[in-house]
């Protein structure tokens, strides 16, 4: 449902399932870039700026001139590959006219006014906020699209693979190389993957934040496009075979909410078919949506 504006007037909550075979899905810096895991259950997880970067990616392709590249109008994406934020900021006061604030002050309200024109023009400032204080003073949004941490089904077990690389990155390493014997050593390197993992995301849509942000019912039909299908345009050999598998979107009736989001996603229930042998497919899972009872006020929508 929307309102007169467009704007949307139902709170949503949802969930995303998502597997990986083979691949990293997220991998952690801090441990050499070793998929995430929970230390305590061994489950992994991936994080939200992860998921949150593949829907930017995706919006990029799915809402670009194909001959120029461009992104189309208010479509155009705050958080990407290369770009100065700051520039990003001052793109909004040259565009307006305005005098860019100096030391934090701000004459005649014009960071609310460039905080407007980048929730117009940025589709993932008006769906996932932004700290745009930096520099030229854009302000702050807070989103009202948010996810969790995506979190495994069952624990995770990550296989360390040692990889060889016969090209050489120097002249020096080149001789050195030359110096060894035919089919000597080669430059080694280690990848880690996931045999397979079923991992679920929460996520959480607010119709007061969409309303301050301008995130309209068209924003929220191309969130559903990009969770149905953002792995099938990032592929990698690092990432393996990831696909989503299922979303189920709990829409409520009101603005607050009509049950807790907690109860709502009690309701998708994931087991292993054969307890005796780890799962390495889909397939192996029995996955259900309980339907019955909905709380009043409640409708059930599966997008996949």
């Amino acid at each position: 449902m929307s309102g007169s504006n467009g704007h949307i007037s139902n709170r949503y909550d949802f969930v995303l399932l998502f597997d990986v075979m083979n691949g990293n899905p997220n991998g952690d810096p801090d441990a050499g870039n070793a998929p995430r895991t929970d230390p305590e259950t061994g489950h992994g997880l991936v994080s939200d700026v992860c998921l949150k970067r593949k829907i930017r990616n995706f919006i990029c392709l799915a809402k670009s001139d194909p001959k120029s590249n461009e992104p189309f109008p208010g479509y155009d994406i705050y958080v990407k590959e290369k770009a100065i934020l700051n520039q990003q900021h001052q793109r909004a006061y040259d565009a307006l006219g305005l005098k860019s604030n100096e030391k934090g002050k701000d004459a005649g309200g014009n960071v609310d006014k460039a905080r407007a024109w980048m929730c117009q023009t940025f589709f993932d400032v008006r769906m996932f906020g932004a700290v745009m204080s930096t520099g030229t003073n854009c302000g702050q949004v807070r989103g009202p699209v948010q996810f969790a941490f995506a979190r495994s089904v069952e624990p995770i077990v990550s296989l360390e693979q040692s990889i060889t690389r016969m090209a050489v990155t120097t002249d020096r390493e080149a001789e050195e190389q030359a110096k060894k014997q035919a089919g000597g050593a080669r430059t080694m390197g280690r990848k880690e993957i996931v045999p397979y993992g079923l991992y679920v995301a929460h996520g959480f849509i607010s119709p007061f934040l969409a309303a301050d942000t301008g995130f309209s019912t068209m924003d929220l039909e191309l969130l559903w496009q990009s969770l149905v299908t953002m792995f099938e345009h990032d592929r990698s050999a690092a990432r393996g075979e990831m696909a989503s598998r299922k979303l189920v979107v709990f829409e409520h009736e009101s603005m607050l909410g009509n049950a807790a989001a907690h109860s709502l996603f009690e309701r998708i229930h994931m087991k292993r078919k054969d307890e005796s042998r780890p799962a390495r497919a889909y397939s192996d899972y029995e996955v259900t949506v309980d339907k019955s009872d909905l709380p009043s006020g409640i409708t059930l929508h599966e997008k996949l």
